[in-house]
């Protein structure tokens, strides 16, 4: 199922193509550890799968590079998956300053929690918004969001990093479309109302 949700570099739109990697290895999750750094372990019990696709929209003319990422987990339980999310929120709590990878960090990350029948929210059970300024190798500062919501027992995500050319509001509504569209996958599979 998760394969099926996960947006793949088409998916996109026009012009994205696969990172390297192109996606997480099997049996695998993202885990924030004690020192703020990202990294892939092994899924715990609960966690029935877990992918993440990773393509980016190439730098163009005056335009930089827009990295995105995909994500979807399947736990066994809504409880699971809602300890996930809570989690997220944490982490932000924990670590405002984050590393996804030894030359980059994430820098003033926010975070915003967003329940099931809150005005703005009506599409998932829960969700969480992340933003914050991503720094890559010493260069520019760029605009950073990580949206999640669950749906039953999957948790979907995206990541969106700017770059050069790129506005805050397009950076939202790549992200915000891919998620909502990634939550309508999830309904068709759960059959989900």
């Amino acid at each position: 199922m998760v394969e099926s949700v996960v947006f793949a570099p088409g998916d996109w739109g026009r012009g994205f193509v696969a990172q390297d990697p192109a996606e997480s290895r099997p049996g695998t999750w993202a885990v924030l550890d004690d020192g703020c750094h990202w990294d892939r372990e092994k899924a715990p019990r609960g966690v029935l799968a877990s992918l993440s696709r990773y393509s980016l929209l190439p730098a163009a003319g005056s335009k930089g590079a827009v990295r995105v990422t995909a994500v979807a987990t399947a736990h066994s339980s809504a409880l699971g998956a809602d300890e996930q999310l809570s989690t997220t929120l944490e982490e932000v709590l924990r670590c405002p300053e984050q590393h996804p990878r030894a030359d980059s960090r994430i820098t003033g990350l926010n975070s915003l929690g967003t329940p099931f029948g809150a005005r703005e929210q009506e599409y998932a059970d829960d969700s969480v918004l992340e933003a914050g300024q991503y720094v890559d190798k010493g260069d520019a500062a760029q605009p950073y969001r990580w949206m999640v919501a669950r749906l039953g027992t999957v948790v979907v995500a995206v990541s969106v990093t700017g770059a050069k050319g790129h506005t805050e509001q397009e950076l939202q509504q790549l992200g915000g479309d891919a998620l909502g569209q990634m939550l309508v996958r999830v309904q068709q599979r759960l059959k989900v109302k």
